[in-house]
Order: C-alpha cells, then structure tokens, then sequence
C-alpha cells in the first residue's frame, strides 16, 4: 500500500516556476487566472477540452427522493448540475 500524498496550488505553483524558471507570483497569477476561466466557462455551461489532459464538464443530476434519517421524513432533492472532471484516455493509461 503506497501513501497518498495531497498536492496543493502552493505545490503546483512552485513546480512550475522552478521548472520554467519563471517568478512565482507570475506563476500564480497565471494558475489561479487558468482556475478563474475553467470555473466561469462551467458557470456558464460550456466545457473545457484539454487535449492529452481532459475535460472539465457539467453533469446533469436527476431528481431524487431522499430520507433525512434523524426526522424520519423524505425530501425530494430537485434536478441539478455538477461540475466534473473526466480525464482523456491518455492520462488514465499513465495512470493505471
């Protein structure tokens, strides 16, 4: 059993300017305008197609009836949109 060790955008953000050498606040800027087009491109229920990395798309969740155990009623939860991540063919083969 190998440890899973949890990236963050501090990491990501340090990996890129040591590996291109550019200023970290540069890089930052450049990371979290990257996040801010991904989010409002969803918001606005386009995709985002990364080739040889994937995609950021919108799920559509159906209606649901649920039961909130601790009053012992049903709720019914109504159809909703997620965002999700689906990585192309390439990324799961290196991955597997």
């Amino acid at each position: 059993m190998t440890n899973k060790v949890s990236t963050t955008k501090a990491d990501i953000v340090n990996e890129i300017a040591k590996s291109t050498g550019a200023e970290k606040v540069l890089v930052q800027t450049i990371v979290e305008a990257f996040m801010d087009n991904v989010r409002n491109s969803l918001i606005e229920n386009k995709h985002v197609y990364l080739r040889g990395f994937g995609s950021f798309i919108i799920k559509k969740r159906a209606q649901k009836v649920a039961r909130n155990i601790s009053k012992n009623t049903t709720i019914t939860i109504p159809e909703h949109n997620i965002p999700a991540f689906k990585p192309s063919k390439s990324f799961v083969a290196k991955v597997k």
